[in-house]
């Protein structure tokens, strides 16, 4: 199992494979669809972003209402697959892991590999228990957003698993097969 802190660098991803535990703590950053769109559009034609994403983490989620007397609502991933057009140019600028749920197109596999950098899945339906990882919470951009705003979250020992590695890996292709050689 692995412990790990952002920024995260090319050296500690090369030793990530498809499968491996992770514990993360640190900062990590929030976006999803809107703010990704945002964000690749400013990256393509030259512009800062609102935040500066060289080693960082992106989490795809876009948190529940916060409840009484807590941080954070629920806090559950979204299917990668949506912002996976946007991806690539957020590598290039330095991206290296997001976190979601699901299987990831070739087009980011391929910028993965590309750029050093990894891809982590978190369980859906966990959300509730997702939400107890995250110690802070601050919007950073485009509030406008609401729920889809880009946050800044503290975690702590949140449990993490290496879905697609800088070498090639996919974790989702490697279960496929070991279930086709079961039959």
């Amino acid at each position: 199992m692995f412990q790990l802190r952002p920024p995260l660098s090319p050296e500690i991803i090369a030793t990530l494979r498809i499968g491996d535990v992770v514990l993360l703590s640190g900062t990590i950053y929030t976006a999803r669809d809107a703010a990704h769109q945002r964000l690749a559009d400013a990256a393509r034609a030259g512009h800062s972003l609102p935040l500066n994403v060289a080693g960082q983490i992106i989490y795809y989620v876009g948190p529940a209402p916060t409840p009484p007397g807590k941080i954070i609502g629920p806090a559950g991933p979204t299917t990668s697959g949506r912002v996976d057009v946007f991806t690539p140019p957020l590598l290039q600028l330095g991206l290296k892991g997001m976190i979601g749920k699901g299987k990831r197109s070739p087009l980011v596999r391929r910028a993965l590999q590309q750029h050093c950098a990894v891809y982590f899945l978190l369980v859906g339906g966990a959300a509730a228990l997702i939400s107890e990882h995250i110690k802070e919470v601050a919007v950073v951009a485009y509030h406008d957003l609401g729920t889809e705003a880009i946050h800044r979250f503290e975690v702590e020992q949140l449990r993490l698993v290496v879905g697609n590695d800088c070498h090639g890996g996919d974790l989702f292709e490697q279960g496929q097969a070991a279930f086709q050689q079961a039959v």
